[in-house]
């Protein structure tokens, strides 16, 4: 993948506002962290974004994450080591995600309900809207970061 523009470099306010919602979402409380990287990568394996896909595996793996739910995320509505909370945001992630494709979200905010506060679903549901931003500035611009790097901005912020 090739970048085609540095956004802090071109930006660099606007980015540093963009990463700092995410930072302060991050830090708010009630959801688990492993259960916010799963969405993450969930949002990002069905947007194609091979940057976030990277990221968001490590971070999952940092947060104690096992390397056979990361590896069966994709087919997770198969795959039986999912709880049925997690099971709920990965339903509402992917309803949001593919609002394009008219995916059924009574259904997925009816479990979403069931399994969130309404606090909770808001956090949920912020976290679902800012990784698809990202997803698509990474896809729209080509950036390839290492989790690494990324890191090191974060807490820089």
């Amino acid at each position: 993948m090739t970048e085609k523009i540095d956004l802090f470099a071109a930006a660099p306010s606007l980015v540093k506002e963009w990463q700092n919602a995410m930072i302060a979402l991050s830090k708010a409380a009630s959801l688990e962290p492993s259960l916010v990287e799963l969405v993450k990568i969930r949002a990002s394996q069905i947007n194609g974004c091979a940057n976030c896909i990277n990221l968001h595996a490590v971070e999952a793996g940092e947060q104690g994450e096992s390397a056979q739910r990361i590896y069966l995320l994709s087919a997770w509505r198969e795959a039986p080591c999912y709880s049925d909370r997690e099971r709920a945001a990965l339903a509402w992630t992917e309803a949001l995600t593919r609002l394009s494709e008219g995916h059924e979200r009574t259904h997925a905010y009816a479990a979403l309900r069931e399994h969130f506060t309404e606090k909770e679903q808001v956090k949920l549901t912020l976290t679902i809207n800012i990784i698809n931003g990202w997803n698509r500035i990474a896809v729209g611009f080509g950036l390839w970061a290492d989790p690494a790097a990324i890191k090191a901005s974060a807490a820089a912020a």
